[in-house]
């Protein structure tokens, strides 16, 4: 169970304020929480570092993580050469900040891809409905912010029929 984002003003503020902290050296590096995207291919291979919600990946009973109201964040660390498929958040629009290294954003509609390289500080929102991927085309690992608008964002849908779909069918027992 996560931990409680209540704003309890019986308690005294420092206890407050401590309860709402969350440091680096807490996180851990969830190589799994994608694992069936990786069983597809390596090249889908990332690491989501969770610090409020479980963002887009489900993983909403983190006990490490403070729990979600209105949107989530967390980080993610993708290597070298790996992406994040195509998907869809129907309910959500999605922030993509880039913190370290350099990402390409592609987004897709009606058949027409489109994409844009975004290096250290630089972001992209994604609306809710656009479908949108990700990928690190350089030699080094890139680290980004990951934020979506909800406190406990609906899974992500894949472009129906492609290899993501039927792996998250196969893994849901679909």
């Amino acid at each position: 169970m996560p931990i409680s984002t209540e704003n309890d003003p019986s308690l005294p503020l420092k206890e407050r304020m401590q309860n709402m902290t969350v440091k680096f050296d807490s996180r851990e590096e969830d190589w799994g929480a994608l694992d069936f995207q990786t069983k597809v291919s390596p090249k889908y291979k990332r690491a989501q570092i969770r610090y409020l919600g479980g963002g887009g990946t489900g993983a909403h009973d983190d006990p490490n993580i403070l729990q979600a109201q209105n949107f989530t964040l967390s980080t993610m660390l993708l290597p070298a050469g790996c992406e994040g498929p195509l998907h869809i958040h129907h309910d959500v629009e999605e922030v993509f900040f880039v913190i370290q290294g350099q990402v390409t954003i592609f987004w897709e509609e009606n058949g027409v891809e489109e994409e844009v390289v975004l290096g250290p500080r630089d972001m992209i929102f994604t609306p809710a409905g656009m479908y949108r991927g990700l990928r690190n085309d350089t030699d080094g690992d890139a680290l980004m912010l990951v934020m979506l608008g909800a406190g406990k964002p609906k899974l992500p849908n894949y472009p129906e029929g492609s290899a993501m779909d039927l792996a998250r069918k196969a893994a849901r027992g679909y």
